[in-house]
């Protein structure tokens, strides 16, 4: 029998369907083998304000796998070797706080941790366990760009969510003879814009992996015309920039915000589409919808295994790895080898073929 251990969970980073998922599994096999489990609130915040954990048991999560967002709660400003700290006059400064997470730790006698999160959350863990701490990484983005992984839990999901999206904007386009320019998440990889524009039937696909021409879009667009489709559907990456530009930002990174907040190319887009073609173009931000309700079944399953795989790696005492969907199975990753690796698309890959064999445009 293994010896009989203490061990929590944490959330960080962006909320992605599966995160409770994870939890239900953790908490059930600790349980099967006879381990306590405690959840970390708020990411590391928990380990600062130890009022901020909770005794997760089999009852506490019966049945939270189908339900979206994290029971825990989660934060992408919450770093611990960079906590914000701002006095009265509203000004901030950063301050290592990662030993005062690891005496707690400590002090509480946890034997690990399992922590779940995006390549953001896994360079924290990643750093905790070269001070000391004993943990195992899930790694979960709706983005699918983090490395080691084929793909991450909240993808699937996400996808969906902008396939639908799409598909529902058809119609509208179509009967008013309409540009719809769709924006979806993605940051600084085009996963979710080319599997859900492709699903979509999109006649126009923008991401970041293809600097794009203007020109080349609007071109495509009345090509269409010119065949009697005078309505058509461009899906924009967040992280989407025309040759020779930038991103769009909505705000720097800060005080505790490892990234930028990307946002509004899909109106930079209809903007210069209206202005060079003439036609009626709209815009729309999916945003947040996309991270939002219940996981797919491909999300809640692969979520279900990266739980019970992180219990079974701390049974075996390897930490400072993260659980990876190597398919068909589960493996294991270094943590340090997994973040060397930003996953983005490939652009001579077979998805991005099948996609410009299918007619659709990349303005390039």
């Amino acid at each position: 029998m293994s010896k009989r251990m203490k061990i929590c969970i944490n959330t960080g980073g962006g909320d992605a369907p599966g995160l409770n998922a994870v939890i239900e599994a953790v908490t059930m096999a600790a349980y099967t083998r006879q381990w306590e489990v405690y959840g970390i609130k708020t990411g590391y915040t928990g380990l600062l304000n130890t009022e901020e954990i909770i005794h997760l048991t089999p009852e506490k999560v019966d049945g939270i796998a189908s339900v979206g967002g994290t029971i825990l709660g989660s934060t992408n400003k919450g770093n611990p070797f960079m906590m914000p700290v701002c006095n009265v006059a509203g000004e901030c400064t950063q301050r290592d706080m990662s030993d005062k997470v690891i005496e707690n730790f400590r002090r509480l006698r946890f034997d690990a941790l399992v922590a779940v999160g995006g390549d953001g959350s896994m360079e924290i863990a990643h750093r905790f366990a070269e001070k000391g701490m004993p943990l195992v990484g899930v790694p979960k983005t709706i983005d699918n760009d983090m490395g080691g992984t084929d793909t991450t839990f909240g993808f699937d999901t996400a996808v969906s969510i902008a396939t639908e999206a799409i598909d529902r904007l058809h119609s509208t386009a179509k009967s008013h003879d309409r540009v719809m320019v769709v924006e979806v998440m993605g940051r600084n990889a085009g996963f979710i814009a080319l599997n859900s524009g492709i699903s979509g039937n999109a006649d126009v696909i923008l991401i970041p992996e293809i600097p794009f021409d203007i020109e080349k879009v609007c071109d495509k667009l009345m090509e269409n015309e010119l065949h009697g489709r005078k309505y058509a559907i461009v899906v924009v990456a967040e992280g989407a920039l025309p040759k020779g530009g930038d991103v769009i930002i909505k705000s720097p990174a800060g005080p505790g915000r490892q990234h930028v907040v990307l946002g509004g190319i899909a109106e930079s887009v209809a903007k210069e589409i209206s202005q060079r073609t003439g036609k009626d173009t709209r815009s729309m931000v999916l945003g947040h919808l996309q991270r939002g309700g219940s996981p797919t079944t491909f999300d809640r399953l692969l979520s279900l295994r990266f739980g019970t795989s992180a219990v079974r790696a701390i049974e075996m005492g390897k930490f400072d790895h993260m659980v990876a969907f190597q398919s068909p199975d589960i493996g294991l990753v270094p943590l340090a080898e997994a973040l060397k690796i930003h996953k983005r698309v490939r652009v001579d890959g077979d998805t991005v073929l099948t996609a410009r064999d299918l007619g659709i445009c990349f303005g390039d």
